[in-house]
């Protein structure tokens, strides 16, 4: 229980030399303000990374074609060759535990001439001709309207989703944006819904500038027959798409007349793969955030130890007077325990307050000035925090401990005889 003679005692000792406790006091604080300043930034550049795979499902793979490097079955070297939209359903139904298999065209994009015109208002735009799938695949909000739907597929609808880029450099504010018709290579098409895409990063503006219409629509009016320009293939969440990537590039390789040898033909992009390497190079450098802040606290907690030696070193006489009085040796230990495992709590906590208020400071400035590249709202989590309490009382129990075992295999007689 709480002993008001002890917790007094024990302020007495620590005021006695503020100067040293202040001083053995800051290399406890140090270790743990660098612990969270190590652990918020690793978090702050996991997070800015993070936000640039941006809302897309990362069991991702994409796949695309190129050139044949290999001559096969006849064929020459140098080939091209063009996925069919036939190649999904062999997908489909050859390769296990997919979630979705959307196949895409694309026309357009920065860079080329103006591809998209309503009365007298042009641009240049990506226009995607995509399956409803593909909004799991690629996540947007849509913010009116509507998105693709199968009936739009099954009936070749021409109607497009067009992001909020495309709204403001084509409409006027306020103009009614929906039934409206905009005109993409000469064809029109009516707008049914509008979308905005979440980024973080220098491409969001750009990720508002497409437009979306029906897989076969666009294959329609853009005499694409029935060709597939790339795929983005998802597989279930208890199969990494990288342990079957190998069957899908195979099964490709093979309904194409493709080298089996050939690794260039075709193109493909695995998004786990990548997200898993983030995800590893964050655990490492977790780990060493916590190797560098822990062994900064290891030569504070040495600090505080010795202080506790010199400490226990001047009371020499008084604890053999309180021996010679009959005070248990287990209450002098516990004494000196106390003392510190109170010295190492307190500059710790100060260390966790200042840390705190230093992430505090610099989420600020980050949203004053608007997010750095690869670097987004560093924090410390509660489990963190309540680490960095376990390891400062484990802590103070360690700094404690030699010196309490000192203090009672002092013999009372030869303390008394101390000068």
């Amino acid at each position: 229980m709480f002993n008001r003679d002890r917790w007094k005692e024990i302020l007495e000792v620590l005021t006695t030399n503020w100067f040293r406790t202040v001083l053995t006091a800051f290399g406890v604080f140090w270790g743990i303000l660098i612990l969270i300043i190590l652990l918020s930034a690793g978090k702050g550049l996991e997070n800015g990374i993070k936000a640039d795979f941006g809302d897309i499902a990362t069991n991702t793979m994409f796949m695309w074609t190129r050139s044949t490097t290999k001559a096969h079955m006849g064929l020459p070297i140098g080939r091209n060759f063009r996925f069919k939209v036939e190649d999904v359903s062999a997908i489909r139904e050859n390769i296990p535990n997919l979630r979705f298999v959307s196949p895409r065209n694309q026309l357009g994009g920065f860079g080329n001439d103006n591809n998209v015109v309503r009365g007298l208002n042009t641009g240049a735009y990506n226009v995607y001709g995509d399956f409803p799938e593909i909004i799991n695949q690629d996540p947007m909000t849509v913010t009116e309207g509507r998105f693709i739907n199968q009936n739009d597929i099954r009936e070749k609808r021409k109607i497009a989703i067009i992001g909020a880029g495309v709204k403001n450099e084509l409409y006027a504010k306020g103009e009614e944006v929906l039934g409206s018709y905009i005109k993409i290579k000469g064809v029109n098409f009516m707008v049914v819904g509008t979308y905005k895409k979440k980024s973080n990063d220098g491409d969001g503006e750009e990720a508002q500038k497409e437009i979306f219409v029906p897989f076969t629509s666009f294959s329609q009016a853009f005499n694409m027959g029935n060709d597939v320009s790339w795929m983005a293939i998802t597989a279930h969440d208890g199969t990494s798409i990288s342990s079957i990537k190998e069957d899908i590039v195979n099964l490709m390789k093979t309904r194409h007349k493709i080298h089996p040898e050939d690794t260039r033909a075709v193109g493909y992009f695995d998004l786990y793969e990548q997200y898993n390497r983030v995800e590893s190079l964050f655990g490492a450098m977790s780990f060493i955030a916590y190797f560098v802040g822990i062994l900064v606290l290891i030569s504070g907690i040495i600090g505080v130890s010795n202080i506790m030696l010199i400490v226990v070193k001047e009371r020499t006489k008084e604890i053999g007077i309180r021996r010679a009085l009959g005070e248990d040796p287990w209450s002098i230990k516990k004494q000196i325990l106390m003392e510190s495992i109170f010295l190492t709590i307190i500059s710790g906590m100060a260390g966790i307050i200042i840390g705190a208020l230093f992430i505090y400071g610099v989420n600020a400035l980050l949203d004053a000035n608007g997010p750095v590249d690869m670097f987004l709202n560093p924090s410390v989590s509660l489990g963190v925090v309540t680490i960095a309490l376990f390891i400062l009382v484990l802590s103070g129990l360690l700094a404690g401990f030699i010196p309490a075992q000192s203090a009672i295999r002092v013999r009372p007689i030869d303390a008394l005889r101390t000068e």
